[in-house]
């Protein structure tokens, strides 16, 4: 289960990481007293907006924060039940879900067609593939 936690850690980081760059584009945009303030003129019915690449950014970090405590259960419900689970098994499959997080933030970010989803779908089945394990 080593393997499995070291993973759950990696994407716990990363998790925290990936709203950086779109919080700097926030930065560069609004200037730094409307930053500071969180107030920039109009605010909230208008805001300025940041540029799509920072939108992309900040829409695959909620995706990440939306799928995270599914993959932080079934890790977790693996290590409470050493005697059901191949701890081997679970490792392998919490760095796919690990990898094809950082391949969906990098795709996402960068707007590449097709392998969005994809690379979602692969982290998704490796939460159900852990799941299917403690089950």
């Amino acid at each position: 289960m080593e393997q499995a936690f070291q993973y759950l850690a990696l994407a716990g980081v990363f998790t925290v990481l990936m709203w950086v760059p779109y919080i700097l584009a926030r930065l560069a945009v609004w200037g730094l007293k409307d930053f500071v303030t969180n107030y920039p003129k109009g605010f909230p019915t208008t805001e300025p907006e940041p540029p799509l690449w920072a939108q992309r950014t900040k829409r695959a970090h909620l995706n990440m924060v939306e799928t995270l405590p599914a993959f932080v259960a079934v890790v977790i419900a693996a290590a409470m039940l050493p005697d059901r689970v191949d701890a081997e098994f679970v490792g392998h499959w919490a760095a796919v879900f690990y990898y094809a997080r950082v391949v969906h933030y990098i795709v996402y970010s960068l707007g590449i067609p097709y392998l969005r989803t994809p690379s979602y779908l692969v982290s998704w089945a490796a939460i159900l593939a852990i799941g299917i394990q403690v089950a």
